[in-house]
């Protein structure tokens, strides 16, 4: 298996007394998509910062493309593109002006891809930044950060401010760098486009992570709810103690319940009567996510799952 193009461990960030991320262990595959959650203040931006060398850690390293962050950082910078969460942009330079300004800090970039994701984003580069309202902004700043192709993308809440169309154009320019064998590390509160992009997620919860998961497993793990019409009334007690199976309900010809994990041993106990109709009704991801906040989670220190 190749290095990953993200490594920390034990990465930690004090602000004076206040903490910023704890012992952050994460791996991120080349040529995935790996999302990273957590409600506001769970340490997201910190984490990234810290992968740019924006800022230093208190404890713990950072490599990217098996980089130092720190000493290596102009290389790195080289072959990733970045969408912070508060971009900062030159006003008084035009949107053109100043993705060419990035360019020929970068060494240079092929112009025609610039004008060709600007033309996806619909994007127009002509104006001045200050005469450009917040989503128009933002698609300047996607600009920038996929007009060279890099090998790495780093976005922290990148459609923020964009219309649905733009964001539907996020969406596949995303999936196209998948399809390159490109990463991202995308950072996100919009769970439609985590669940449809990301191959692994990340949920960081006061600084520290509760999980990383691939997103088909930790749905797989989710609690569902279920309901099984039967043709006849059926016996309560067939249906106690099953694994899996919660908050167990039979009125009748009617079962309610909720299950985790493989429902064969529920499905098994209801093929001994004639079934009319299965309900099933699958948590999405934020729903999973936030049951996750709300318990604490599963902390798992040094035991990811790498992407196959």
């Amino acid at each position: 298996m190749s290095d990953p193009i993200i490594r920390t461990a034990g990465l930690t960030k004090w602000y004076g007394h206040q903490r910023g991320i704890v012992d952050v262990d994460l791996d991120v595959a080349a040529g995935e998509v790996f999302g990273y959650l957590g409600p506001n203040g769970a340490g997201k931006t910190t984490t990234i910062r810290l992968f740019l060398d924006l800022i230093r850690p208190s404890d713990g390293r950072v490599e990217l493309f098996s980089l130092d962050s720190h000493r290596d950082s102009v290389a790195i910078r080289r072959r990733l593109g970045y969408v912070p969460g508060e971009m900062a942009l030159y006003d008084s330079l035009s949107g053109n002006e100043l993705v060419r300004y990035f360019a020929r800090l970068r060494g240079g970039s092929d112009l025609r891809r610039l004008r060709e994701v600007a033309d996806i984003l619909e994007c127009d580069l002509s104006r001045e930044i200050r005469s450009l309202s917040h989503g128009n902004r933002q698609k300047v700043a996607l600009v920038q950060a996929f007009m060279h192709d890099p090998e790495l993308l780093v976005l922290d809440e990148p459609t923020n401010g964009l219309d649905p169309l733009a964001q539907q154009a996020f969406l596949g320019l995303v999936s196209s760098a998948r399809q390159d064998g490109r990463t991202v590390f995308l950072s996100s509160h919009v769970m439609s486009e985590v669940e449809r992009l990301c191959d692994r997620v990340a949920i960081i919860r006061e600084g520290g992570l509760i999980a990383v998961e691939r997103v088909d497993a930790l749905k797989s793990r989710a609690v569902r709810r279920l309901e099984i019409r039967f043709a006849a009334p059926v016996v309560p007690a067939t249906f106690v103690g099953l694994p899996g199976v919660s908050d167990l309900v039979v009125e009748d010809r009617v079962l309610r319940c909720a299950t985790a994990g493989a429902i064969d041993p529920l499905m098994k106990a209801a093929n001994r009567f004639e079934i009319v109709d299965v309900l099933s009704t699958e948590p999405s991801l934020e729903e999973i996510v936030l049951a996750l906040y709300a318990d604490g989670g599963e902390r798992r220190e040094g035991r990811l799952d790498h992407a196959a």
